[in-house]
C-alpha cells in the first residue's frame, strides 16, 4: 500500500509539473470523449428512427374471396410456431372491408361503386412481423416451403406482399448494418489519434523527468515503479476529460431536447439523464484505459533501451 500511495503521489505531481501540456492531453482526451459521446447519442437517435421504421416494415399475405376462416387460421398457427416471427394479426374480410371504407371515406365514387357491387370484394388477410428486418425473407420462404404448402396455403393464398417490400427491407438492413460499422470506425480512428497524442505528451513528461528517472533506475527501481506514475497521471487525463466532457453535454442535450426533440425524435436531454450512469461510466472507462494504454506503451518504450 505504501509503494501504491507513493505511485499514485507521483502521478499527481507529473501532472502537476506537466503544466500546459498536461492541459493540452486533457484538452484532446476531452475532444475524443465528446465525439464518442456524441456517437452514443447519434446511435440513439439513428436506433430509434430505424425502430420507428422497423415497426413499418410487415409481410402481408392476402388470402382469396370466400376462403375459411379455419383455413386461414390453421396457416397462422403454423406461421407462429416459426422462430423468426415475433406477431401475426389476423384481420378479417368484414374488417378489410371496413377499413377500406374509412380509408376512402371522402372518395365518393370508390364508395359508390362499392356500394353497388352489393357483396365484399376483398378477402382475409394476415399481417407478420418478423422478430428482426432480416429474417422477412426466411418466412416468405416457408410460405413457399412444402410445409406451408401440406396445409392448401398455395390454394386459399391470393398474393404475399413481401417481393414488393423486400427493396425497403433490404436497404433497411444495410443501412442498420452500415451505420454500426461507420459508427465503429470512426470512434477507432479517433480513439488511435487520441492514443498517438497523449503517448507523445506522456513521452515529453517523461522527457522532462529523464533525469530523476535515471536516478530511479540506478538505485534499482523496477519499472512497475518508474513505470506507475505516469500511468496514473494518463488515468488522471482521463478522469478529468470525462467531468468535462459529462458538464458540456449536458446544456448541450438540454438544448437539444428543447428545440430538436420533433426533428430527431427523441428527446436527447431525457435520454442523457435516463442513461447517465451507464454512459458516464462508459466514457469514464474510455479515459481512463485510453491514458493508462497510452502511458504503458510510452514508459515500455523509453524502459526498453
Amino acid at each position: 500500500m505504501t509503494k501504491l500511495n507513493r505511485i499514485i503521489k507521483s502521478g499527481f505531481i507529473n501532472f502537476k509539473r506537466g503544466g500546459v501540456i498536461s492541459w493540452a492531453a486533457v484538452l484532446v482526451t476531452t475532444i475524443t470523449l465528446s465525439v464518442i459521446t456524441a456517437i452514443i447519442l447519434l446511435q440513439a437517435v439513428l436506433h430509434f428512427s430505424l425502430d420507428q421504421i422497423k415497426n413499418k416494415v410487415d409481410v402481408t399475405i392476402y388470402f382469396n374471396v370466400g376462403v375459411q376462416e379455419e383455413q386461414i387460421m390453421a396457416l397462422k398457427q403454423s406461421i407462429e410456431k416459426l422462430p423468426e416471427v415475433a406477431n401475426v394479426s389476423y384481420t378479417s374480410a368484414n374488417n378489410a372491408l371496413q377499413a377500406f371504407r374509412d380509408r376512402h371515406e371522402n372518395d365518393y365514387p370508390t364508395i359508390q361503386a362499392l356500394d353497388e357491387l352489393g357483396n365484399n370484394p376483398l378477402g382475409a388477410y394476415l399481417n407478420i412481423k418478423a422478430k428482426d428486418v432480416s429474417q422477412y425473407e426466411g418466412i416468405a420462404n416457408y410460405l413457399k416451403s412444402d410445409d406451408a404448402l401440406a396445409l392448401n396455403s398455395d390454394s386459399i393464398i391470393d398474393k404475399v406482399d413481401y417481393s414488393q417490400n423486400k427493396l425497403v427491407i433490404d436497404r433497411l438492413d444495410s443501412i442498420i448494418s452500415g451505420a454500426q460499422k461507420l459508427g465503429f470506425l470512426i470512434t477507432l480512428i479517433l480513439i488511435i489519434i487520441s492514443m498517438i497524442i497523449t503517448f507523445n505528451t506522456i513521452r515529453l513528461t517523461i522527457f522532462i523527468s529523464k533525469e530523476e528517472i535515471g536516478v530511479m533506475r540506478l538505485v534499482g527501481a523496477s519499472k512497475t515503479r518508474v513505470r506507475g506514475p505516469f500511468m496514473v497521471e494518463g488515468a488522471i487525463y482521463g478522469i478529468i476529460s470525462t467531468i468535462i466532457t459529462m458538464i458540456l453535454f449536458w446544456p448541450a442535450t438540454a438544448w437539444l431536447g428543447t428545440h430538436m426533440t420533433s426533428f430527431l425524435g427523441i428527446n436527447m436531454y431525457d435520454y442523457f439523464f435516463a442513461n447517465f450512469f451507464q454512459i458516464f461510466f462508459l466514457i469514464l472507462l474510455s479515459g481512463v484505459l485510453l491514458g493508462i494504454v497510452s502511458a504503458f506503451f510510452a514508459t515500455r518504450r523509453y524502459l526498453n533501451k
